[in-house]
């Protein structure tokens, strides 16, 4: 069976199949908030460029304002279609994504950066999971924070992640997610790579790419 029955609030819950894909995506084009694996954690997102889905990412997250949205994408090419690659930054990305790694970079889309409120910088990455990866090949965009409430660890088992967060609009099961734990999150100024965070990858293995 492609799609199941959900808890309360008629939240729609699907596998990570070509039909449940299929179906998150036009739940996110039509402004939904969905629930979905990746190679770290389970993350929730909408479609960026939709004001009123990200002001409802803030509130479901109690997530401060000031802190801005990651963005997910599927390729370096697609990437660079919303924010600016050095050939250094290029170099350092073409290693580890699809992969852990996120990177702040100067944004270029005009849209983008004023529905996320972002000032100069957005923080973007490819995922290394299948299923999140055909989703973003139909959405080209999603926002990708973690689904927990902030200040709390990140899911990676679905029912727990089912448990804890209310008010989505359809959740994507990819089952329990072995990880290494979120994303590193690196800036890359004069050819200078500096930590922001720490996750699965370490300090030392992007320093010797």
């Amino acid at each position: 069976m492609i799609i199941k029955e959900k808890k309360d609030d008629d939240v729609m819950k699907v596998s990570c199949n070509k039909e449940g894909i299929e179906k998150a995506s036009e739940i996110i084009n039509e402004g939904g908030i969905v629930i979905f694996p990746t190679d770290t954690v389970y993350g929730i997102g909408c479609n960026p460029y939709n004001k009123e889905s990200v002001k409802k990412i803030y509130k479901m997250k109690s997530r401060d304002i000031m802190k801005s949205l990651p963005v997910l994408t599927y390729s370096i090419e697609t990437a660079e279609k919303i924010a600016e690659f050095d050939q250094f930054t290029k170099k350092i990305v073409k290693k580890f994504w699809p992969g852990p790694l996120t990177v702040i970079l100067k944004v270029t889309d005009k849209k983008i950066k004023e529905s996320l409120n972002l000032e100069n910088k957005i923080a973007i990455r490819v995922p290394d999971h299948k299923c999140t990866l055909e989703l973003l090949k139909k959405c080209n965009f999603l926002v990708g924070t973690s689904a927990n409430i902030s200040g709390d660890l990140p899911h990676t088992d679905p029912e727990e992640c089912l448990k804890n967060l209310k008010n989505y609009d359809i959740f994507v099961d990819g089952g329990i997610i072995t990880s290494k734990g979120e994303s590193t999150i690196i800036e890359i100024e004069n050819e200078q790579i500096k930590i922001i965070r720490e996750g699965s990858l370490t300090e030392d293995e992007i320093l010797q790419s």
